[in-house]
C-alpha cells in the first residue's frame, strides 16, 4: 500500500471545492403575531415547474405532537400543496416532514446533490412557500430560479400575514 502525504494547503484547497459547492438555500421566517390563541403554522415548501407542476416536496412543517398522529388532519389547510402532492403521501415522510416551528427565522440547505434536487432536470422552477395557521390565514409565496445555477441567484419576497421574509439562494 502506498501513502500519499496530504499538505494543510491540499486539504484547505479541498473545504474550498466543497465550501463552494452548488447548494439551494432556503431562508422562511415565521412572523410574531400578537393574539391571545397563537399557533405555530403549517408550512409545506416545495419546487414546481414553470407549467406550475409539482416537481419535489422539500419540507412540511405540521403538528407531530397530537395523539394519534392528529397533526396531519389538518395538513389540508395547505390547500394547493396538498391538491398538488400531500394527499398522495402518508405523513411523516423521512427527510420532509418536521414539526411547526416558532416565531423567528429558520434555514434549510439543500446541495445539489441532496436527493431532493438531484433528478431535477434543468430548466425553469418556482420555489412554493405555502402556510395556514388555526385561527388565521393562509399565504402562499412563489420565488422564481433556474435549475442548476449558472450563476448566484437570490430571490427574496415578504409575506403579509402568516409569512414574513422568504429568501432563496442559488450559488453554482
Amino acid at each position: 500500500m502506498q501513502w500519499k502525504q496530504v499538505t494543510a494547503a491540499a486539504l484547505l484547497s479541498v473545504a474550498a471545492n466543497q465550501a463552494m459547492a452548488a447548494e439551494l438555500k432556503v431562508q422562511i421566517e415565521v412572523p410574531s403575531i400578537d393574539i391571545a390563541e397563537y399557533h405555530r403554522p403549517y408550512v409545506a415548501v416545495w419546487i414546481e415547474n414553470a407549467k406550475g407542476r409539482h416537481q419535489q416536496d422539500l419540507a412540511v412543517w405540521y403538528d407531530l405532537e397530537m395523539r394519534d398522529n392528529e397533526g396531519t388532519k389538518w395538513l389540508k389547510d395547505l390547500r394547493l400543496w396538498w391538491r398538488r402532492s400531500g394527499r398522495q403521501l402518508e405523513m411523516p415522510v423521512d427527510g420532509i416532514s418536521s414539526a411547526t416551528r416558532p416565531a423567528g427565522a429558520h434555514e434549510m440547505v439543500f446541495a445539489a446533490d441532496d436527493p431532493k434536487l438531484a433528478d431535477l432536470p434543468a430548466g425553469e422552477y418556482r420555489l412554493v412557500v405555502e402556510a395556514a395557521r388555526e385561527l388565521g390565514g393562509r399565504e402562499l409565496l412563489r420565488l422564481p430560479f433556474q435549475w442548476p445555477a449558472e450563476a448566484a441567484q437570490k430571490q427574496t419576497q415578504q409575506g403579509e400575514h402568516e409569512l414574513g421574509r422568504v429568501a432563496l439562494e442559488l450559488t453554482p
